[in-house]
């Protein structure tokens, strides 16, 4: 007894092995993630450093080049960009898909560490970031007003708005886009300071040396302790407008006698709109892990209480959404799926002329594509437009083995058996072809999947995906429609005209004149070997042709 005939003598089997694949594929659908295209690993260490005052140039020749040479020389580094602004400059490692970051970021800074002293004295220590997974922010919010001042939206943002983005789950970073945080700015008149002898040097060593805090210890009394500190940092702007820069001549030089001194912003070279009116941006990063669209959900939720509790003129605005286009670009990818499955049933229907010889292969269709969802969620996939691509080109390989299993049923049956008997024969005939044309299928679509680089890591689901799908399609075709044939189809009886017959009498008219004539084609062909044969090598030899074009 072959193991198809267990399944056909035991339909009850043949239903709880459907019911799990159908069970265990709706779990996973409710659990796979949902993004717009597969998850990469990749990760992006970013090298900010300070050089207050310096010009491009400077920047570009005493920072950023030093500095870029130390860091190439790490490993697992794929590409460097760099920019140098005024003052600012800023190094990007862009890794290499599924490189160790942790690893990465330790060979960065001890490569940086070598180097340190080959910088100006008056660079600060270059400050080393590191993304994982998505690099771009999935949502942007603006925030302008028409009453407070940049600096007051900022303060506020930092204060309320950014604490409450962050603690959404699956929120890695809630950043600040164009904010102006609160600073002291000492607009330098460089007459006065020529009047009095001065340099800026010299006045950014005397605010330094007044920004001093320190611990000094303890003193104990009879009962209480008391920490004693000292310090010398300013605390407002009147302040810092009569510090002592300098004696001149044994009169002090205040701050505000050689600047303007203002509460302003920490940086006036960039600023974003909204509008047309000036605003700050909160950018939401995504988690390397998290479900984009449960994130966007997540703070789209929030939001609202957000904007109930904004102080008055603070205006906000959901700017920019990408689930806008991963929603869209799903919805598409659905409604094929959906037409793939009504044009694959028409087909059907045209060739085998029964509603009950159609609806076997059409069950395959769902039961396979859901099924294939259990190995997406084993092996960690996403549901994401290229696992949805293969789930529509799956739909001509699924339903394949079980039109072959239908049509071999339907031969026997007009060759007299009873419909078990016929389900029986034509399960034993098919199993091994049915065996081997999967696993011809999966050694076609997996190899797509060991591909390196970008192409390997986006298009190793599409591969999996499609391999799935073809592998439980052949265990539905061994199992469920030869049960659903010995049920469902019926032997034809002679002188039926009920519609279906006529319909099923018409198709095989059609289909037996065009076996006829191939069968007429494959005599001449067999007949007029040599022609056969240069007409074979014309269609290879035009490959090349049609390749090289």
């Amino acid at each position: 007894m072959r193991f198809t005939d267990i399944f056909v003598r035991r339909p009850v089997l043949a239903s709880v092995v459907s019911l799990l694949i159908l069970v265990l594929g709706l779990r996973s659908l409710a659990t796979l993630p949902v993004l717009q295209y597969p998850r990469t690993q990749n990760a992006v260490v970013t090298v900010m450093t300070s050089y207050f005052g310096a010009d491009p140039a400077t920047v570009a020749g005493f920072v950023t080049t030093p500095l870029e040479n130390a860091i190439a020389q790490a490993n697992g580094i794929d590409y460097l960009t760099s920019t140098s602004q005024i003052g600012v400059s800023t190094i990007t490692a862009n890794l290499r898909l599924n490189y160790d970051s942790g690893k990465a970021l330790t060979e960065i800074s001890t490569k940086i560490d070598s180097v340190l002293n080959q910088l100006p004295q008056a660079v600060q220590r270059p400050v080393i970031t590191v993304k994982i997974g998505q690099t771009t922010d999935a949502m942007y919010i603006g925030f302008n007003s028409d009453i407070l001042t940049p600096s007051q939206v900022t303060d506020y943002l930092i204060r309320v708005v950014q604490p409450r983005l962050q603690s959404v789950p699956g929120v890695q970073t809630a950043e600040l886009i164009g904010g102006k945080t609160f600073a002291l700015r000492a607009w330098l008149d460089p007459v006065k300071l020529a009047a009095y002898g001065l340099t800026a040097s010299e006045v950014a060593a005397s605010l330094q040396s007044n920004d001093y805090i320190a611990g000094l210890g303890s003193t104990k009394g009879q009962w209480v302790q008391v920490n004693l500190s000292a310090s010398t940092s300013l605390h407002s702007l009147e302040e810092f407008r009569n510090l002592v820069v300098k004696q001149v001549n044994g009169a002090n030089v205040k701050l505000r006698d050689v600047a303007n001194v203002t509460l302003g912003a920490d940086d006036y070279e960039s600023s974003v709109s909204f509008d047309g009116k000036q605003a700050v941006y909160i950018g939401i990063l995504v988690a390397p892990n998290a479900n984009l669209l449960d994130v966007v959900k997540g703070v789209k939720d929030a939001y609202p209480d957000i904007v109930k509790a904004l102080p008055q003129g603070l205006n906000s605005e959901i700017v920019y959404d990408t689930t806008n286009f991963v929603n869209s670009s799903i919805d598409e990818v659905i409604h094929t799926l959906i037409e793939a499955v009504l044009i694959v049933t028409a087909v059907v229907f045209v060739f085998l002329g029964s509603w009950r010889s159609v609806l076997i292969p059409i069950m395959a269709i769902p039961l396979s594509l859901i099924g294939a969802l259990t190995f997406l969620l084993a092996f960690g996939f996403s549901i994401n437009l290229l696992t949805l691509l293969a789930l529509v080109l799956a739909i001509g390989l699924v339903v394949d083995d079980a039109i072959i299993v239908v049509e071999n049923v339907n031969r026997h049956l007009g060759e007299g058996l009873t419909p078990v008997d016929a389900a029986l024969l034509a399960a034993r005939e098919l199993a091994g072809p049915i065996i081997a044309m999967t696993i011809v299928l999966i050694a076609v679509y997996v190899p797509i999947g060991f591909q390196g680089g970008l192409t390997g890591a986006l298009f190793v689901e599409f591969a999996f995906t499609l391999a799935a799908a073809v592998t439980v399609s052949g265990i539905v075709a061994l199992t469920l429609s030869p049960v659903s044939c010995a049920l469902a189809l019926k032997p034809p009886k002679r002188g039926d005209e009920t519609l279906e017959s006529r319909i099923v009498g018409f198709i095989d008219a059609r289909m037996d004149a065009v076996r006829d004539r191939y069968h007429r084609l494959l005599d001449s062909s067999l007949n007029y070997v040599p022609v056969t044969l240069v007409f074979g090598g014309l269609v290879l030899a035009s490959i090349y042709w049609l390749y090289a074009s």
